[in-house]
């Protein structure tokens, strides 16, 4: 986790700051003189200003021109129209684009502006945001996370919005054709852009380097702008654009997945806090081995450093303040690692691979070493040429919820570390790691670096500098790209993102607090919109003895990402663990991201007391979508509210379509007709839909219901088939690996291979003669509604399947 103490997590939560949301103007202050300034880089390169020139002649468009009209990003007078329609209205002339970025994407552009003087930070107006349209805004909430927020126009953009995707339609109601526009703020140079907007209805980007010495007076390819008529297509296409023009990240089919994410998880937290031992590790991984659920992958969280407090006397300030300023003293383990149990920290990983079976071990630690940094006298650190700094807050960071920790590091101040001796720290730091068999590390805290660029060249150029120099370190120390980065939600980081392939998704999961559990549901699937482009995301941890654990769990399944636990030892429902997790250890983790399904995207699912959120995936033969009543609660959690949220109980009927799970067509191949069978995890009922037909689902409060997919096949001409997988598991289809057929004279036969063990189910329009696993016949259960079912005995692990093959006789 990003992980506060657990004292500094209640204050965190109980003591949130908000200030009133602050819109800066484009400076008019007098600029003293840089040091340098950014490369010019606007008009030359094509940018056009947004006021169209007159008009000598006028020649008709042809009807290819018209249909290329159509699809480009263009101006009109002080209009920018996307895919035909007018997105952004009253934009001021300083304002340019440059189009034409790719003949693939004829969409595709980027906005900018001039300014009348050089600065390191400049507001620019956009213009309004046209009728008809309404958004979603992906914005940090908080200097380290995201969150989503939903509207209608400009005036409600919250600062720091880091993704705004907006949704119009022709004709009345949600049954018109839909134009997805997406306005991406990126990086240009030295310096990022954020939007924002005004209680005039503006919408604006901010343009900001971090450091006053770097200046520019133009933005140029600030404000990425693409439209489309699929979001998510929309997203992925242009993930993959702007990573191939900037060239400064890459998109997460480009990168090395670790191998950890397809195996269950403990992470130690939770469990201990900074508290944790060698012997609490040992209990902990026993007690979940001996319950059924073999924790495979391992984080041992923050506890394990040498730190320490230099502030224990102060007087101006609460103690507990002071433990964000705690700063590194080495890199090797502290005493708790060191005695006559545990030798060092190589004797406890040896202990815990070979006694536990556990394949994966995690070391957490901050990005610049601990929350405070490092400390800049002791004789470990000297060679870093380390120094005192004090972080400097943006107008950005304090728009929204202001941080408990950023606010003491920018009283105490963090140990940084000579930019040019960060390889050098972090290759020290992970090749002591790798010697004693760590496999790989979460690094935490990683956007305090955008408040660290004065002197350094900017917020960008030196978050650049650092993560170029921690993917280097991660790739020479550790075999599979094994990182997890986390409290990593700005564009600095997600844009420089070259190898780093998991990330946090969302802030933490906090067993504590009842009336944040459905949020973090809602606040993960919509993050995964951008970041499940450049990353896995990680939907945290959660404990499975806790009442939201059936919530939780059912989510992680659909996550795409990786499965772990922070209980307690001893304090676990393996009722729910068995739901995600085989015997051997493994998971069935779907393909993708999980994300919200179209027609959720801009439906407050937290608190617009009638919205259900719908989350889709997909695995290799199948789709999955869970449905989750997040309403009732809880509350977002900005604006603070002086009022305490009371939960409440809210029962909400929708539906929800086959069709809602994208890519079921690449699933189901070229011959498919469109018939699915449709089973409900929790009711166990099975249906038969076409894809575009629709079942009814009501809930309340905190329940939730997942929906296995299955495209029915017809085989042998008579025998309809559609595989659902283990029926005792959240994700059911996930265990699925391939399905064939052959025919003879006697037998059409069926052959699907499946991991196992478990109740295995499928959808079959006929009575099968015989059902065989791995050569073997079974007994099988036929019920009327096609659902055919048998036993998947104990056997191989993750890298064999069960061999199923089901026999129909020919008539």
């Amino acid at each position: 986790m990003p992980r506060f103490p657990l004292v500094m997590t209640r204050m965190h939560l109980a003591g949130r700051l908000a200030v009133a949301l602050a819109v800066a103007p484009a400076s008019t202050s007098t600029v003293r003189p840089p040091r340098y300034f950014s490369r010019c880089r606007g008009l030359n390169r094509g940018a056009m200003s947004l006021v169209a020139p007159a008009c000598t002649s006028f020649r008709p468009p042809s009807a290819a021109a018209s249909a290329r009209q159509m699809t480009t990003t263009r101006l009109e007078g002080r209009s920018l129209l996307v895919g035909g329609r007018e997105l952004l209205a009253q934009s001021p002339p300083e304002v340019t684009l440059r189009a034409g970025v790719d003949d693939a994407a004829p969409g595709a552009a980027f906005l900018g502006a001039t300014a009348a003087a050089p600065s390191s930070r400049h507001v620019f107006s956009l213009g309004t945001i046209s009728k008809g349209w309404r958004w979603l805004s992906l914005f940090r909430f908080k200097i380290w996370w995201m969150a989503p927020k939903m509207g209608p126009d400009a005036a409600g953009v919250p600062a720091e919005t880091q993704m705004l995707l907006l949704e119009t339609r022709n004709g009345a109601g949600a049954t018109g054709d839909a134009v997805y526009a997406l306005v991406l703020p990126v990086l240009d140079g030295d310096f990022r852009a954020s939007l924002q907007g005004t209680p005039e209805d503006e919408l604006q980007f901010c343009f900001e380097s971090g450091d006053p010495d770097v200046q520019t007076m133009e933005a140029v390819d600030a404000v990425f702008v693409n439209s489309g008529d699929n979001p998510f297509k929309l997203m992925k296409e242009s993930i993959k654009l702007l990573s191939k023009i900037k060239g400064t990240f890459r998109h997460i089919e480009s990168k090395e997945i670790p191998a950890y994410l397809d195996w269950f998880g403990w992470c130690t937290w939770d469990a201990f806090y900074r508290a944790v031992n060698p012997a609490g590790i040992e209990e902990g991984l026993q007690s979940l081995r001996e319950g059924g659920a073999p924790p495979k992958f391992l984080i041992i969280d923050d506890g394990w450093q040498e730190i320490v407090n230099e502030f224990t006397e102060v007087e101006e300030a609460p103690i507990e303040q002071t433990i964000f300023a705690e700063r590194l003293v080495h890199l090797k383990e502290n005493d708790k690692f060191r005695g006559e149990a545990c030798k060092n920290l190589g004797d406890l990983v040896k202990k815990i691979k070979e006694k536990h079976g556990v394949k994966y071990v995690y070391a957490w630690h901050a990005l610049l070493g601990y929350w405070g940094g490092v400390l800049a006298t002791s004789d470990a650190m000297k060679k870093y040429n380390p120094k005192l700094v004090y972080p400097v807050q943006s107008p950005g960071n304090v728009a929204n919820l202001r941080d408990v920790a950023i606010d003491s590091l920018e009283k105490f101040g963090v140990g940084i570390i000579d930019p040019e001796k960060i390889y050098e720290f972090y290759n020290d730091q992970h090749s002591y790691l790798s010697s004693v068999g760590v496999n790989g590390v979460k690094v935490d805290v990683q956007n305090v670096m955008e408040t660290l660029g004065h002197g350094f060249g900017g917020r960008v150029a030196l978050t650049r500098k650092y993560q170029q120099a921690l993917e280097e370190s991660i790739a020479r120390n550790f075999k599979g790209n094994d990182i997890i980065c986390c409290m990593c939600h700005n564009s600095e980081n997600i844009f420089s993102a070259m190898k780093s392939a998991v990330a946090r998704a969302s802030e933490d999961f906090m067993p504590r607090e009842p009336t944040l559990q459905t949020l973090h549901i809602a606040n993960v699937a919509f993050n995964s919109l951008l970041l499940g482009e450049i990353f896995i995301p990680d939907w945290d941890m959660f404990h499975s003895k806790h009442e939201s654990a059936e919530f939780h769990g059912a989510a992680r399944a659909l996550s795409g990402g990786g499965v772990y636990v922070s209980d307690k030892p001893g304090v676990h429902n393996f009722s729910v663990l068995k739901k995600l997790v085989l015997p051997d250890g493994s998971i069935l983790r779907a393909r993708h991201a999980g994300r919200p399904t179209c027609d959720c995207l801009f439906d407050d699912p937290v608190m617009d007391g009638k919205s259900l959120l719908k989350i889709w995936n997909v695995n290799n033969l199948s789709a999955v979508i869970g449905v989750f009543n997040c309403q009732g609660a809880g509350n977002w959690t900005w604006p603070v509210n002086a009022i305490p949220h009371v939960p409440t109980t809210v029962n909400i009927t929708g539906h929800f379509s086959p069709s809602d799970a994208e890519s079921l067509e690449e699933i189901a191949g070229d011959d498919w007709n469109g018939e699915t069978a449709v089973y409900a995890f929790n009711s166990c009922n099975l249906s038969r839909l076409q894809k575009n037909q629709s079942l009814e689902v009501s809930l309340c409060t905190m329940a939730c219901e997942i929906y296995t997919i299955s495209p029915i096949k017809v085989f042998g001409e008579t025998v309809r088939v559609a595989p659902l997988g283990l029926l005792s598991m959240f994700n059911s289809g996930g265990a699925l690996d391939s399905i064939a057929s052959s025919v003879d004279s006697s037998y059409t036969a069926i052959q699907i291979k499946c991991r196992g063990p478990g109740r295995f189910g499928v959808y079959s329009s006929a009575r099968p003669a015989i059902c065989r696993v791995d050569a073997h016949e079974v007994e099988f259960s036929y019920s009327d509604d096609g659902l055919l079912a048998f036993d998947l005995p104990d056997g191989p692990s993750l890298s064999h399947h069960r061999n199923i093959e089901i026999l129909y006789r020919l008539s």
